[in-house]
């Protein structure tokens, strides 16, 4: 498992639930993965693109569409390795690399996705990231992203750094969501063309939210492994405790976007201004 030998009261929060048996480690849980992947409408003629697919679990119901084929960019050696096992097709391949720099052949892809990891990284990262995507992509091509926002859209600037300092410090990674507007404004600056919004409560560690991802036993898996390990227990406490304290301030969103077919980027430069707000409609209603 990525992140072994770690720990426990160190090691990224993300890896320290996937070794207490959480395979769902998505913002939005299944539900809204199951949306964004609705969104993206994969097809046996799509050729896929994945993000840091971490444990695979999205990967899984990607290859159950038999898509063309299927690439996975992933840092994580541990992670990567443990993909590799559920790809079976001679078109199916996980790759190490980073989503900003994948090194793929531009325009090769018809699909690009990736779920919570760029809330993880800091405005310039974003940028690159959604711009290698847009590279990536075919003309009509889709990106489709899950990740921590911020709620409502006009939150206050006070509460926004102290929600990112208390998510740092629980989950010991830096975490920067964005408001709806703001992912919106940042797919658009790069050329992206949003259609496709859902958002959800941020109830990661929810009992509710807990058994619908991992069934009743992977849930009761997942609650033995913490009760009998002190460290990782009081690390998953303290993350459902900032999680409660700010659940009217942070939310899961999906976004799906289209890569126009004559792109209005003409310039690799991006006016970073242009993060304050959606410069185009959006097609569908907020869940």
């Amino acid at each position: 498992m990525p992140g072994e030998g770690l720990d426990a009261r160190k090691m990224p929060g993300h890896w320290l639930l996937a070794r207490l048996g959480k395979r769902v480690l998505r913002p939005g849980g299944l539900e809204l993965t199951h949306r964004l992947l609705a969104a993206l409408d994969i097809q046996s003629g799509d050729s896929v693109v994945e993000f840091a697919p971490g444990l695979g679990v999205t990967a899984r119901l990607t290859l159950n569409q038999h898509p063309a084929s299927y690439t996975a960019i992933e840092r994580d050696e541990l992670a990567a390795g443990n993909l590799r096992i559920l790809l079976k097709g001679a078109r199916q391949k996980c790759l190490m690399g980073s989503a900003e720099n994948t090194g793929l052949p531009a325009s090769t892809a018809t699909v690009v996705y990736g779920e919570a990891m760029l809330t993880m990284q800091g405005l310039s990262q974003k940028q690159q990231i959604v711009r290698e995507a847009f590279r990536l992509l075919q003309p009509g091509g889709r990106y489709g992203i899950h990740e921590m926002c911020f709620v409502p859209g006009n939150l206050d600037e006070d509460i926004k750094n102290a929600v990112e300092k208390g998510l740092s410090e629980v989950i010991h990674v830096g975490a920067r969501p964005m408001t709806v507007k703001e992912w919106c404004a940042l797919l658009e600056a790069e050329g992206f063309r949003v259609e496709h919004e859902a958002t959800t409560p941020m109830h990661l560690l929810e009992p509710i939210r807990l058994v619908h991802d991992e069934g009743i036993f992977g849930a009761a898996r997942f609650i033995w492994n913490l009760l009998h390990d002190k460290n990782a227990r009081a690390r998953v406490v303290a993350m459902r405790k900032l999680f409660k304290k700010h659940e009217a301030h942070i939310a899961a969103v999906m976004l799906v976007a289209v890569k126009p077919k004559i792109s209005p980027i003409t310039d690799d430069s991006v006016d970073s201004s242009r993060l304050c707000a959606c410069s185009q409609p959006i097609l569908s209603t907020t869940a």
